[in-house]
């Protein structure tokens, strides 16, 4: 299949299934039980729509002028904010020029193409934690929009970033901060980078398979193997981190490691902290979940049917009057977006969120 039949059959299937699920023909009720393994697994409540649809009028509220979403009014992570909260809306099925909030998707979008374009080095934002986000962001839309010119210009901007994410790949196939392939890596920040790399591919963008190797190879690095947790860095000392772990397991699974007793390890790593790890609060409580709820849906239904329900939950609870998830001293605008992606996860429209 050429890139650009990718690219018509992903736009294709990806309307139909959104057209199907929102006209009701395919769509659960809100309450709506689902059979797995012979047992009845919650799925989607009438609450937790609720709270999706009042989380996103919340970001509709500090959305800017120009289409973006910052963490401090004055431009700051920018575009690694903007293309989180596109992943919010695209998790209910809204797109760029369609769904309710379709103007307010085409502005963002326009927002971060103006900028792409104006980096002639391919690169996106001013770590490579926002560069990974704008580039998920950028593929997952690539063949959404209404207009072909649009999708024309996003497959350039995503082939330059995708170049910028292989060219400063570090030897030891993980990222850090700064796209060089000599300054370093850490976990954190190679899943983030690996999670757009996985999606571009996934849309129809060259990626090639060493670079994926070499992930793999970071990631067994990286891996306790006292208690089989990932460790923030590749050298597998000192203690196993929840969030790297979480994002660890999702990355390996995307590696094509899924069956690996790197990913089974890593599993029993999470199952001995649940569901204390999801009520009683852990580093980085969003981020990790956000990598965490992913990593349970390509481990398969059972882990799913377990997770999803108490994380769902507690998302819930924490939901603030005005809609927001609040953490850290920037207020909703990283946590609001990860809780919406999280609690939209049985909706399953942005294609690398399927198993």
């Amino acid at each position: 299949m050429t890139l650009k039949n990718t690219q018509i059959f992903r736009a294709l299937c990806g309307r139909l299934v959104t057209l199907f699920t929102v006209s009701g023909v395919l769509a659960l009720p809100l309450n709506a039980q689902t059979k797995v393994s012979g047992v009845d697994a919650p799925e989607l409540t009438a609450k937790a729509s609720q709270a999706i649809d009042k989380g996103l009028k919340y970001l509709l509220t500090t959305q800017k002028k120009d289409g973006s979403w910052d963490e401090d009014g004055q431009g700051g992570r920018e575009i690694g904010i903007t293309s989180l909260a596109m992943m919010a809306y695209m998790s209910k099925a809204h797109f760029p020029g369609s769904g309710t909030y379709g103007k307010e998707l085409d502005r963002a979008k326009d927002f971060l193409l103006k900028y792409a374009k104006a980096r002639t080095d391919g690169y996106l934002g001013t770590t490579m934690y926002e560069h990974g986000l704008a580039t998920l962001a950028l593929s997952e839309i690539w063949g959404m929009t209404r207009d072909a010119k649009d999708d024309d210009a996003i497959q350039k901007v995503l082939e330059k970033a995708v170049d910028v994410i292989v060219r400063s790949q570090n030897r030891g196939g993980g990222w850090r901060y700064q796209p060089q392939s000599d300054g370093g890596e850490d976990t954190s920040c190679t899943q983030t980078v690996f999670h757009a790399l996985a999606s571009a591919r996934q849309a129809g963008i060259m990626v090639p398979q060493r670079t994926i190797t070499k992930v793999g190879k970071f990631l067994k690095r990286a891996q306790n193997k006292q208690d089989g947790g990932f460790t923030y860095t590749s050298r597998g000392s000192g203690n196993s981190s929840f969030a790297c772990s979480a994002g660890g397991i999702y990355s390996a699974q995307l590696a094509g490691l899924r069956d690996s007793e790197m990913v089974a390890s890593g599993l029993r790593y999470m199952k001995k902290q649940f569901p204390a790890v999801i009520t009683g609060g852990s580093g980085h409580y969003y981020y990790a979940h956000y990598y965490a709820i992913q990593a349970m849906v390509q481990a398969g239904d059972d882990y799913y049917m377990e997770w999803y329900p108490v994380i769902r939950d507690a998302l819930i609870s924490k939901q603030k009057e005005n809609g927001a998830w609040i953490a850290g001293r920037h207020g909703g605008v990283h946590s609001t977006p990860m809780a919406i992606i999280i609690l939209a996860t049985p909706h399953r429209y942005i294609p690398i969120y399927q198993r």
